[in-house]
């Protein structure tokens, strides 16, 4: 961390504009920009990157670029706010499959390719609210197979998962097997923004029909900048993404021994009460032990499925989970009593 932080410090920070003050488009970009998009196409060894303001910006400026009317948007069940909100704005008839389950998507492209000039799958890799993991290569299989496009919003995994940090794609080892590759920076980078990894005609394509991108005042390039720096130590982190990986997989196993529903293989770890009193009674025990847990509660997440969702650092120890646990045990323990869950 010393020597992360000494090149931090080495930096000079007053050489780069605090403000962009207009879209790229027009008179705000820099060449910041330029420099991160190409850092970050060079790590997934691809043509092009694109940047945008966030990844719900991304979202909300790909999908009703990418597509038109006379095509078809498949997407999986429990995609994000932000994918189904992108999904709306677009002219392209929509079509959504049950969660990861890639036999209803096959039954529905069998059914439906035919019909359509152009289709997309699209889905995160590392789903927001349960943690659970797609299978990339299913999804590959079937974007092969039936002449698609694949679109996989990398929001939860980037930093997280593979050698480099680059995302589930690498994991899987799939990257040079998905058009679109939305990599947000909000998360595990610490930073503002996302990049859409794709190759150049894609990216010449929502340069000029992204919405989001070209009707927006670009982000700061100090922003960028720090971006920049922070994208730089993610092949470093390769202990610490070690280190999350074993703190969860403890604290997963621990929750389900108490009889709660796990279906996380990640470092997002649902606690699912059920009823939105449980998650709330939950919250406010753990927020007594200096936890902050708040409660997701419908329409967020599905009625009867209200949560808190734990989300781990590399750093924390089993030692300052313990009095957690002690709570979630209390808890599953008076929820059976009210038979408000089925452990």
């Amino acid at each position: 961390m010393d020597s992360f932080y000494g090149k931090l410090a080495e930096q000079n920070w007053t050489d780069f504009r605090l403000g962009a003050a207009s879209s790229r488009l027009l008179g705000g970009n820099h060449e910041l920009y330029s420099q991160l998009e190409s850092v970050v196409a060079k790590s997934y060894n691809r043509e092009a990157a694109l940047l945008f303001n966030s990844g719900y910006h991304a979202n909300l400026g790909v999908l009703p670029a990418l597509t038109q009317k006379g095509d078809l948007i498949l997407s999986d069940k429990l995609n994000h706010a932000s994918i189904i909100d992108g999904i709306r704005l677009s002219e392209a008839d929509v079509m959504r499959y049950r969660h990861l389950d890639y036999t209803h998507l096959e039954t529905l492209l069998k059914k439906y390719r035919h019909q359509y000039r152009n289709v997309v799958i699209v889905t995160e890799s590392v789903f927001s609210m349960d943690g659970d993991l797609v299978d990339l290569h299913a999804l590959v299989s079937l974007k092969e197979t039936y002449n698609t496009l694949l679109y996989v919003d990398e929001a939860h995994a980037v930093g997280i998962f593979g050698n480099k940090g680059l995302g589930l794609c690498e994991f899987q080892n799939v990257i040079g097997q998905i058009d679109v590759i939305v990599c947000p920076l909000g998360k595990a980078v610490a930073s503002y923004g996302a990049l859409v990894v794709t190759d150049e005609l894609i990216r010449n394509l929502l340069i000029n029909r992204s919405r989001t991108l070209i009707f927006s005042t670009a982000l700061p390039p100090v922003q960028v900048q720090w971006s920049l720096h922070v994208w730089g130590q993610l092949p470093k982190l390769t202990e610490r993404r070690k280190a999350l990986r074993e703190n969860s997989l403890w604290l997963r196993s621990q929750l389900e021994l108490q009889g709660w529903l796990m279906p996380s293989s990640s470092h997002i770890i649902p606690v699912i009460t059920g009823e939105v009193k449980g998650a709330i009674s939950l919250a406010e025990k753990l927020e007594s032990y200096h936890y902050m847990t708040l409660p997701v509660r419908p329409p967020t997440v599905p009625v009867n499925q209200a949560r808190l969702r734990l989300s781990l650092t590399s750093s924390i120890s089993k030692q300052q989970l313990l009095p957690l646990l002690s709570c979630t045990g209390e808890i599953v323990k008076h929820l059976n009593q009210q038979k408000t869950i089925q452990p």
